[in-house]
């Protein structure tokens, strides 16, 4: 009996450490409210961690109000220090030595659609910007439709030419939701990189993510720095290239709504939340090392559960590395890993949020084990993080107009 009872007590002080280190953190205070014009906002205080690396302790420190739906952040990695805004109804914006200049860095306003899901979604620099001197963006046209273009800049950097627009891919949206938007140069192959949502209405009704013949519900890869005049070719490393009934542009597929997605700038990893349908928000990830090809589920499977049909087979899907339920939010943001200096404690942590509540997680791999943990509840709609060009992180108030930096106000 005696061995039983030391048994029982190891298990229980083994449960409590599980619990300490990967289990939610209980609220121990309410967040201030925004104030007006915006001051730091401070974070809700959590109980420590008794066990296993600490966790940072998140606060916001607003850099510029005034913005129009903000929809991404992002740098042109060309040392400039500058940050770019897209603005959902079709305009983009600087923002020097943290100021917000008044004149747009790109206005497209007239050729896009807005709002809901659609608009102007991303910006993305090539390497070797500052000497390329032209950007890409994908929008939403007047029809419903993705666009991705080359634009390229006047002889004043902080101003793009609106009419030297170069259309390099158009595709078809069915439905007016689930566009993606996202653009991202790849880190270690210099490829651009789209993700394109389903479709749009609900469940994926043509299951278009499952259609190999379909660029939507995919990530595409496409080489659009090599060819004149401008259009794009496939790279010949690309996983379906040459494969009967594939469209070659694929790099991975089985994706519902990827908003988000982010390579760390480090390792070259990516991770992607991917907007779920009723109950379940996830983010999936892809390691550098992939040659692509993944299937990451969507219709068959949301999150980690079957979707249609009921009893779907797993074989061959590459499954999210978190999820969280509808009890927690309602439409994940899809974030960045932080490489910024400043921040020990949150380096290498990837921050993610949900839309709805503005719930703020890190997530974050120990070995095998992938850990995620809330750190924040921010009080506005989350639409984008962003990174500048030394790795420092921020985030956007979509309805508010207001961009704030992510801190750590704990002990390194």
């Amino acid at each position: 009996m005696q061995r039983i009872a030391i048994l029982a007590g190891a298990l229980l002080l083994i449960a409590t450490f599980w619990a300490a280190f990967l289990g939610p953190s209980l609220v121990m205070s309410s967040p201030a409210q925004e104030p007006n014009p915006p001051a730091q906002l401070q974070p809700r205080i959590y109980l420590p961690i008794v066990f296993g690396p600490s966790w940072p302790t998140l606060a916001l420190t607003p850099i510029v109000s005034g913005l129009s739906l903000p929809v991404h952040i992002t740098h042109a990695g060309d040392g400039s220090g500058r940050l770019f805004v897209v603005e959902q109804a079709g305009r983009i914006r600087i923002v020097k030595n943290g100021v917000l200049q008044a004149t747009p860095f790109l206005d497209i306003a007239s050729r896009v659609g807005c709002c809901d899901e659609r608009g102007l979604l991303s910006v993305a620099f090539p390497s070797g910007y500052a000497q390329k001197r032209h950007f890409y963006v994908n929008y939403t046209d007047g029809a419903g439709n993705t666009v991705v273009a080359r634009y390229a800049l006047t002889a004043n950097p902080d101003v793009a030419d609106p009419n030297s627009e170069q259309v390099v891919l158009s595709v078809i949206q069915p439905y007016s939701n689930h566009n993606g938007g996202q653009l991202a140069f790849g880190p270690k192959d210099g490829y651009l990189y789209i993700g394109m949502g389903d479709g749009g209405s609900g469940g994926d009704p043509e299951n278009r993510a499952q259609n190999p013949a379909e660029l939507l519900g995919k990530m595409l890869r496409i080489d659009v720095e090599t060819s004149s005049p401008v259009t794009y070719t496939v790279p010949a490393a690309n996983p379906f290239l040459g494969t009967p009934a594939y469209r070659g542009e694929i790099w991975a597929l089985g994706l519902r709504n990827p908003w988000r997605f982010a390579f760390d700038r480090l390792t070259g990893d990516l991770y992607i939340g991917d907007v779920g349908q009723n109950l379940y928000e996830e983010v999936d990830f892809q390691p550098a090392s992939s040659a692509g090809g993944e299937n990451y589920g969507w219709r068959l499977m949301e999150g980690f559960h079957c979707y249609n049909p009921a009893n779907c087979q797993t074989t061959g899907l590459t499954l999210p590395i978190v999820e969280y339920d509808h009890g927690q939010g309602c439409s994940i943001t899809g974030g960045v890993v932080y490489r910024g200096a400043q921040y020990s404690r949150m380096h290498g942590l990837y921050l993610y949020a949900d839309y709805c509540n503005g719930s703020i997680w890190g997530l974050r791999r120990a070995g095998n084990v992938w850990q995620s943990r809330l750190l924040y509840d921010a009080p506005f709609t989350i639409a984008t993080f962003g990174e500048d060009d030394t790795g420092e992180s921020y985030v956007a108030d979509h309805s508010g107009g207001v961009m704030y930096r992510i801190t750590d106000t704990g002990t390194q």
